[in-house]
């Protein structure tokens, strides 16, 4: 008998898992794809889409591959065909893509259909009965893709009209309740899952006002400063020129792991955090400015002026000193005027007055 096999879409999350241990009760040899990106789909970061996906693989017997979706992602978090959800979230655009990756890899395996773990009408914006079809459509995937938590109320796959899988045996979940999922997974024995979060990174009104103003200023940011986005305060001293100010001692490692040749690191010496990193094209003003920033934010704030040493990051990682600046710590003024998550704030408040219509680039 031949060997029925499928790719699954796979999280590590519970959903995506108890879709394809439904898979495997059935006898098919399931290949887990981990997409990965660079907004916290990853399996080092904390969300919905981002949960160590090898524990589970151990135990039920299923592969385990990664894909980073690397450029093709910022582009459609840039430019996605279908919107952005309510702050930076493509994510009917990203669905999409995935099952395009996913089909390019089921056919070089020799796969029979894909896997995914979607639950009919818990995510809103591309967990929809209407949005099912036209995702399969864009993706070019039609009658290939079994959902197996919500099966029956979705029309028949073609590897069930063609008796690769039962129908019977798969399950109808909707909605957002997680009661069944958790009988599932009672029942299947999995007892190591997280619980569930918000999804990733682009859903997060915080960071994605960071993104935003990063790409209203820099419309092909490199990666690095993709990443920076995700660790400190951030503060925009001019149209080319960023200040991050690290908040605690593993802030302040990010932000120094991330500094690069050209960037100037500030602290102030023998006293307490932060690190502050100045990337962009920057001039004596602007250091200036930074530096009040590092003082306000070092345990010398209240006093009246701070010794803030700069260093330049040279080739190689290393860096050179720059300079020793005297700086008074900056006040709520200059706060107001240069922190970015302040803007956010305001043009929220602002938003929901005048408009519900979410952020764009």
């Amino acid at each position: 008998m031949k060997t029925i096999k499928a790719a699954a879409l796979f999280s590590g999350g519970l959903d995506s898992t108890l879709a394809i241990i439904t898979m495997l009760r059935q006898g098919v040899e399931v290949t887990a794809i981990s997409f990965q990106n660079h907004f916290g789909c990853d399996i080092t970061d904390k969300s919905s889409c981002s949960k160590d996906p090898y524990a589970a693989a151990e135990k039920f017997g299923f592969n385990v591959k990664l894909c980073h979706l690397a450029d093709k992602f910022i582009e459609i978090v840039k430019h996605p065909k279908f919107g952005h959800g309510k702050n930076m979230n493509p994510c009917i655009d990203c669905r999409i893509l995935m099952l395009k990756e996913a089909k390019v890899f089921m056919e070089m395996t020799g796969g029979d259909f894909i896997i995914t773990g979607e639950v009919l009408g818990q995510r809103p914006m591309s967990q929809r009965r209407d949005c099912f079809p036209l995702i399969d459509k864009e993706a070019d995937v039609v009658g290939m893709v079994v959902r197996p938590l919500s099966a029956k109320h979705l029309p028949p796959t073609r590897a069930e009209l063609d008796g690769l899988i039962d129908r019977e045996r798969l399950h109808a979940f909707n909605g957002r309740t997680r009661k069944p999922q958790l009988a599932l997974a009672r029942e299947f024995g999995l007892t190591d899952f997280p619980n569930p979060a918000g999804g990733c990174l682009l859903t997060d009104p915080i960071y994605s006002y960071r993104l935003n103003e990063l790409l209203s200023h820099m419309p092909d940011p490199p990666v690095r400063d993709i990443n920076l986005l995700k660790t400190g305060r951030h503060f925009r001293l001019s149209d080319t020129c960023k200040a991050i100010v690290g908040r605690d001692e593993r802030e302040n490692n990010a932000i120094e792991s991330l500094a690069q040749s050209g960037d100037i690191v500030m602290i102030v010496e023998g006293i307490g955090p932060p690190t502050t990193i100045v990337a962009g094209a920057y001039d004596d003003k602007l250091l200036e400015k930074a530096a009040a920033l590092t003082a306000r934010y070092a345990d010398c704030k209240h006093e009246s002026a701070a010794a803030v040493s700069a260093y330049k990051i040279v080739d190689g990682g290393g860096s050179v000193p720059l300079a020793k600046l005297t700086a008074a710590p900056a006040d709520n003024e200059l706060l107001t005027i240069l922190r970015i998550e302040e803007k956010t704030k305001r043009e929220r408040k602002h938003a929901r007055k005048t408009s519900s219509k979410p952020l764009r680039i």
